[in-house]
């Protein structure tokens, strides 16, 4: 069995987020999926904005509010909110509440930033919701 707690795991400082890799491929030996948990600080992004050629994104919002862009689209997501990003889609979250913002990321198949595609031209902001 597999029984991982993500604060027993190291905490990375990225932009507009700190995130712990609690599945992966290499340390878990998982065989189709990886997560992560991440914290976005009020009024931060998780940037750049950026796509999975590979496979999809499902994040699941489980504390705070902000907003996410999925391609063109901006939505307001908060606690209990689950987001697909599909898969060669530009997304990203921004944090526009007064409470860091958890969120649970699931990918499938599994993934690590080697495999996104950046695209530092996107904006959340740049787009009405």
């Amino acid at each position: 069995m597999i029984n991982v707690n993500e604060n027993n795991i190291e905490e990375l400082d990225l932009p507009g987020r700190k995130l712990r890799w609690v599945i992966t491929q290499e340390k878990d030996k998982s065989e189709f999926c990886s997560m992560c948990v991440i914290k976005i600080q009020p009024g931060a992004k998780v940037t750049p904005a950026h796509l999975h050629p590979n496979g999809e994104e499902l994040v699941y919002i489980m504390s705070g509010n902000g907003r996410a862009l999925v391609g063109t689209e901006v939505e307001d997501i908060s606690e209990g909110s689950a987001v697909l990003f599909p898969k060669g889609v530009p997304h990203m979250l921004k944090n526009t509440g007064s409470e860091i913002m958890k969120v649970a990321c699931f990918y499938a198949p599994a993934a690590d930033p080697s495999s996104y595609e950046y695209h530092p031209e996107i904006d959340i902001d740049d787009f009405d919701k």
